[in-house]
């Protein structure tokens, strides 16, 4: 069986995020920042954004900053398996 940690994603305020589950932080700005997710991938956007916490081995990420928004992307499946199951 397929284990995968459980994620979660706590936005306060609009001022705060804190994500569970994050295998990689893959890119940063002020304006955005994209982690890789254990399903797939997340792009935050917003102002003066700041990243305040990052653990690879517990997968726990935290950044401050005004959040505009959160988009998420499911993990693309290989052809062969979206062919034949």
């Amino acid at each position: 069986m397929d284990e995968t940690r459980l994620m979660t994603a706590l936005i306060e305020q609009q001022k705060k995020i804190t994500v569970t589950g994050v295998e990689s932080v893959d890119s940063f700005s002020p304006q955005q920042i994209t982690i890789t997710l254990e399903g797939g991938r997340a792009q935050i956007s917003g102002e003066r954004l700041k990243i305040t916490d990052f653990s690879k081995t517990s997968g726990k990420f935290a950044a401050v900053g005004e959040i505009a928004g959160v988009r998420f992307f499911k993990k693309k499946e290989k052809l062969g398996k979206r062919l034949f199951g």
